[in-house]
């Protein structure tokens, strides 16, 4: 799969559905037809919307782990907490499911961010807040990125 790219603010309507912004659709155009799955953020008041294909390369990793380590148990257990299979209906919805809504604070404002190969899902607000938090986002990319490489 290619790279999603874009951030996009969007309305959520009363039910929870989501409409698919135009620019985003037309890259996920090979993959909505296999579903996507649907989470909690493990690091932000978010939620993390993964075409399948992602999921399922992130579940054999997640396969890899020793059950017997009560660690691991536990980490799968909060990890898929609240997981949900989400399809794209013929009019380019998705419908985003309550307990994820109340999770994520999602209101009618949102923003809808590619993270390279998955999509964010925010309360606008929150993104906001976070996208202009006061931590300088130099330093954080220099401690990312800033390694030497050897090529």
């Amino acid at each position: 799969m290619n790279t999603l790219i874009g951030s996009y603010e969007c309305k959520v309507d009363t039910k929870g559905r989501l409409m698919l912004p135009s620019g985003l659709k037309k890259q996920m155009l090979p993959i909505i037809e296999e579903g996507f799955v649907l989470k909690r953020s493990v690091f932000q008041p978010c939620l993390e919307l993964y075409p399948m294909s992602q999921w399922n390369l992130l579940m054999d990793k997640m396969n890899a782990l020793n059950r017997f380590n009560k660690k691991n148990n536990d980490f799968i257990r909060k990890f898929s907490a609240g997981v949900k299979i989400i399809e794209v209906d013929s009019n380019g919805r998705l419908l985003i499911p309550k307990d994820l809504i109340g999770f994520a604070s999602i209101e009618k404002e949102i923003v809808v961010s590619s993270a390279i190969n998955i999509v964010e899902i925010w309360n606008k607000e929150k993104y906001e807040s976070v996208i202009s938090d006061s931590e300088d986002f130099a330093d954080l990319a220099e401690d990312v990125m800033g390694f030497e490489t050897n090529e």
